[in-house]
């Protein structure tokens, strides 16, 4: 318990120290690294014969959620970037293992450079998204408040198969 609580304590003085000139684009990158770490290592985790999971018939399989994260970092990202989104389509066109969890990683590579490049001067520029236009840290929130909600489902679906979401391990 001990050794998790020095853990915590080094990572938020190491988050303060990284944002401490640019708190609060620096904080959307610490919560954006958090849930990536979070999704990545729970992509890794669930076995290859559960991708096609459903707890119900009416919702996503768990690898049509890590489709869908992975299509969105794209969506959003590029708004901020200000280019086309690639749009991969991964949802609708990987169904293996290997190839979701690899585009996983490439959907958050694209995403780490708008949330690195970013700085507080530049958070307050607009860009237009869904019809609207939103500062650059909306958009970069939405997406981390996307992901998070994401990984909410996909925890149900870890423990439904007995395993531990990365959040929750003993570290």
């Amino acid at each position: 318990m001990k050794k998790t609580a020095w853990m915590i304590a080094a990572l938020a003085l190491s988050a303060f120290a990284l944002n401490a000139q640019n708190p609060v684009s620096g904080g959307q990158k610490f919560l954006h690294s958090m849930v990536k770490n979070n999704l990545i290592r729970s992509a890794e985790r669930m076995p290859e014969e559960n991708y096609a999971f459903k707890p119900s018939p009416d919702v996503r399989s768990f690898g049509q959620l890590i489709g869908h994260v992975a299509d969105a970092q794209y969506l959003f990202c590029s708004a901020v970037l200000g280019t086309p989104s690639p749009a991969p389509g991964v949802e609708k066109s990987k169904t293996s293992k290997a190839d979701l969890v690899q585009a996983l990683k490439d959907g958050f590579a694209y995403c780490d450079k708008a949330y690195d490049g970013m700085t507080d001067t530049q958070a307050a520029a607009t860009v237009k998204f869904f019809g609207a236009e939103q500062a650059k840290v909306t958009v970069l929130s939405f997406n981390t408040a996307h992901n998070n909600e994401h990984y909410g489902n996909i925890v149900t679906y870890l423990r439904m198969k007995g395993l531990v979401p990365p959040s929750s391990e003993r570290r």
